[in-house]
């Protein structure tokens, strides 16, 4: 059993649980949650019409699921974020389940 951590702005929500069930991830939480970019770039073309401090609305979504369900998630995740290019990638982790009471 993994647990699987993935972060996304609010906008995001749709693709994301649309990646969920494409992964047969059919359980799983999610809160509200505010991001914070402090605009430390170290390229300030990059930041040019930032004033920093930036805060994002996302959302923060958590399963416990098999391993199979978490790579093909992975892979959705990562496709989507090439393809998408929103700056704002969509990001997962994952950690493994030793023990659980169930």
């Amino acid at each position: 059993m993994k647990l699987l951590f993935v972060t996304a702005i609010k906008e995001e929500t749709k693709q994301v649980a649309d990646i969920f069930k494409k992964a047969n991830i059919h359980v799983y939480s999610a809160t509200d949650t505010i991001g914070f970019k402090d605009g430390q770039h170290p390229n300030l073309i990059d930041n040019w019409f930032s004033s920093g401090d930036e805060k994002f609305d996302s959302i923060f979504l958590f399963s416990f699921t098999g391993e199979e369900n978490v790579e093909i998630a992975l892979k959705l995740f990562n496709d989507y974020n090439q393809q998408a290019n929103t700056g704002f990638p969509i990001r997962a982790f994952v950690l493994p389940v030793e023990k659980a009471t169930f």
